[in-house]
């Protein structure tokens, strides 16, 4: 099934910081019914900025991360024995579709195949949702936006969009906050003082330097956030980045070590 996360309608915005006019493109692509994909590094704020925008325009949001399994029938729904009788009950997708809500797939290239030819009537003029199994073929409510995300740096040629699918979409690129933004939302977020998240993000740019040497991913500021958190807390410097910014970025001993001298070099 999918793993599915719903936001209310009303819900207050959670704190999120442009970086460039992100926020209306994103208004104005749901004031003309026009699908978008995010493009950028895993924990660069794609999901946040979802989240807050759907919070900013009084829209109600299901988010469904996908994953290798994720079916199309996990998105639009499928017949279940409830009380002894069969019955239909919507996915996530088609709940959006008939509500007129948000819908966000989180990763899609991970979904299995079959997930973007459902998307196709949903993506065009048309905006409809065929339900093969039930006959109906539902018209977008008012309202509905189909949202989408990945990251084209970590997928390989076996797991991407084709650009049938790619060019259905609107699309914005994303990447990582400049140093003193990134300040500002770590100091934000975990309330460490500025000084002390500066020399966690300068040491989160070096990390991300090493990507695609003995990494493949760079420290995303989620995981800033987090190392800050624990030091707010109490925890020691070192400790801190060793579990939220060392550990989460490889299993390879070897690498760990040399990630740790750089932590050194950083930090003294």
């Amino acid at each position: 099934m999918a793993a599915l996360k719903q936001q209310g309608e009303g819900a207050s915005a959670p704190f999120y910081s442009p970086v460039a006019d992100e926020c209306e493109l994103f208004e104005t692509a749901s004031q003309h019914d026009l699908p978008l994909l995010l493009k950028g590094p895993t924990g660069c704020g794609k999901t946040r900025f979802v989240a807050h925008m759907a919070a900013r325009l009084g829209r109600p949001l299901y988010t469904v991360a996908c994953h290798d399994d994720l079916s199309a029938s996990d998105l639009v729904g499928r017949y279940l024995l409830k009380g002894g009788e069969t019955v239909w009950v919507d996915g996530p997708l088609t709940r959006a579709v008939r509500e007129g809500a948000i819908c966000y797939l989180d990763e899609v290239v991970e979904a299995r195949k079959d997930v973007t030819v459902v998307l196709h009537p949903l993506t065009d003029d048309r905006r409809i949702l065929p339900l093969d199994k039930t006959g109906e073929e539902i018209e977008a409510a008012p309202g509905f936006m189909l949202v989408a995300s990945y990251n084209p740096g970590y997928q390989n040629i076996l797991k991407t969009l084709k650009p049938s699918t790619r060019q259905r979409f609107l699309s914005i690129e994303f990447d990582f906050p400049t140093q003193d933004r990134e300040v500002d939302i770590v100091v934000r977020e975990s309330g460490l003082e500025a000084s002390r998240a500066t020399s966690l993000v300068r040491l989160a740019q070096k990390l991300r330097g090493l990507k695609g040497q003995d990494l493949e991913e760079g420290v995303s500021t989620r995981l800033v956030i987090y190392c800050a958190t624990l030091i707010k807390a109490g925890v020691p410097v070192e400790r801190a980045i060793l579990t939220a910014m060392i550990e989460p970025l490889s299993d390879d001993d070897d690498v760990k070590a040399g990630l740790m001298d750089l932590v050194t070099a950083v930090f003294g």
